[in-house]
């Protein structure tokens, strides 16, 4: 059948899925950003970016950066009908940046699937969970409420939808809940494995090696909704605790989710001028951004690997870490507690507990934790057995979207 995959940053979660459903004989294009270069084995067709939105109305201003992204497709995608003469059987987009709000108008006969990453809520979720970082409550609760109009129309208008957790599922209302599968987009356990024998050469020419005492931690920027600043706090102690520990951070300065700091240009700026005196700097390496064959070795290398977050959405970098073996220290937050139980496949502290988090963080570190391996061994399996690309969600993906196809 006829698959257009639609994504403004594409490949994004569907960088397996594209090939495999090309494999099995499907007609498989992409449909993204005209800015977008990054590296595809699906042909991939462009549409107009679409230019910056100006709202005199803030709350508005979500929506219509939205809106406007999501008619850009559609003309794209028309271009693509009447020119060309295309309609595909099945639209698989991302519903995130309103691309696929207008697809049905323009193939009202395809299946149109969405892939539904989080509904916002103002309340027990990320909004008001850190006081700390809420200076208006009310306003972020408006702010968040308005930012879910494009979402909720995406999943009002489609077939089905898809989530990768039940977590990231159960942010949508009951009454949507009916339309969403679960199903993980799936960890390469072939690639990201325990390696006893793995090492990483730092910036400043030291070799760290499996089996060294190295704490890991990775974000994609480093900031309160990954714990960035509960960590930094709990550093001092850790380190004094373990002088010969390594820490090692991965994510650049910038913010993925919330805001900056009002008082300095980063989080880390910010951290370091609050607890930067009581550490040692030349054993904290921060990275920045890193290819992956970095990252993976900063993974293979860990004794320990800290993984914070918000309840929102769970990072791949857990179930990566979780795949290659690691030892986790992770938030007790819903999201983490999906993957992670306490005593069973990892430790869990309590978010906001430095305490707890440090003294977690330095029994990792020191090796006093009898369970280790075992625990090690244990987050590892979880990834196989429920979350394992190719052996799990790989084939699960493709049978939900083919299950969509003409003759279903």
């Amino acid at each position: 059948m006829k698959i257009l995959l639609v994504h403004q940053n594409y490949p994004g979660q569907f960088l397996h899925l594209g090939p495999a459903l090309m494999a099995r004989g499907h007609e498989v294009l992409a449909l993204t950003d005209q800015k977008n270069n990054r590296p595809s084995k699906v042909r991939v067709l462009k549409y107009k970016t679409p230019v910056e939105v100006k709202c005199s109305q803030p709350m508005a201003g979500a929506y219509a950066e939205h809106v406007e992204r999501g008619y850009m497709a559609a003309r794209g995608a028309r271009a693509l009908r009447d020119r060309y003469k295309y309609t595909p059987d099945v639209i698989f987009g991302h519903s995130g940046w309103g691309e696929t709000l207008f697809l049905k108008e323009v193939w009202p006969e395809a299946r149109l699937l969405v892939y539904a990453e989080l509904l916002y809520r103002s309340r027990g979720h990320d909004i008001g969970f850190d006081p700390e970082m809420t200076q208006d409550l009310d306003l972020a609760r408006f702010k968040s409420t308005a930012r879910n109009a494009h979402l909720a129309m995406g999943i009002l208008q489609c077939d089905a939808a898809l989530a990768p957790t039940q977590y990231q599922a159960g942010s949508f209302p009951a009454e949507l809940q009916s339309k969403i599968t679960v199903i993980h987009d799936g960890i390469d356990s072939d690639v990201m494995t325990p390696d006893p024998e793995a090492s990483f050469t730092l910036p400043n020419g030291k070799v760290l090696r499996a089996g060294d005492e190295v704490l890991t931690y990775v974000s994609r920027s480093l900031e309160p909704y990954r714990g960035f600043h509960m960590l930094m706090r709990a550093l001092p102690e850790v380190m004094a605790a373990r002088p010969e520990a390594q820490v090692v951070m991965v994510g650049n300065e910038g913010v993925s989710y919330g805001g900056q700091p009002g008082d300095a240009e980063s989080w880390k700026a910010k951290l370091l001028a609050e607890v930067g005196e009581k550490l040692d700097l030349d054993r904290i390496h921060f990275l920045g951004r890193v290819p992956y064959e970095d990252y993976r070795r900063v993974i293979q290398v860990g004794r320990v690997h800290c993984y914070l977050s918000y309840p929102f959405v769970l990072s791949w970098s857990l179930t990566e870490a979780m795949s290659a073996g690691a030892y986790i220290v992770g938030s007790d937050t819903e999201p983490v507690r999906e993957l992670i139980r306490d005593g069973e496949n990892g430790r869990l502290v309590p978010f906001f507990d430095r305490d707890a988090l440090s003294a977690a963080l330095i029994r990792g570190l020191a090796g006093a934790d009898p369970e280790a391996a075992r625990l090690r061994k244990a987050a590892r399996a979880t990834i196989l057995d429920g979350y394992d690309l190719r052996r799990q969600s790989l084939p699960r993906l493709i049978d939900w979207v083919e299950g969509f196809g003409p003759k279903a």
